[in-house]
């Protein structure tokens, strides 16, 4: 059953609380993003820089199952989460 877009939501959030607390990856992930520190809670309620949150995660599996294993979550749905948010659509080229 695919996630709603108020799961998908919970789940970028759960996984931009879960940088935040990673001091080692925190300062890469604001670099990437070029947010500044005082404007990171404002952006959390924004659906498109949530996916760019799982954007970032996504891209090295050794983040995504360290955050998966902290929440619980199975190793799919930070992927399915960030299909249901805005920019996550697939793609067909054919």
């Amino acid at each position: 059953m695919p996630l709603s877009r108020a799961r998908a939501e919970e789940i970028a959030t759960a996984c931009l609380v879960w940088l935040a607390n990673d001091e080692e990856l925190l300062p890469v992930f604001m670099g990437a993003s070029g947010l500044a520190a005082e404007d990171l809670r404002s952006a959390a309620q924004d659906p498109h820089f949530l996916g760019s949150v799982l954007d970032f995660v996504l891209m090295d599996d050794a983040w995504v199952m360290a955050f998966c294993q902290a929440e619980g979550l199975d190793y799919e749905l930070p992927g399915q989460a960030r299909q249901m948010l805005p920019g996550g659509e697939q793609v067909h080229w054919t």
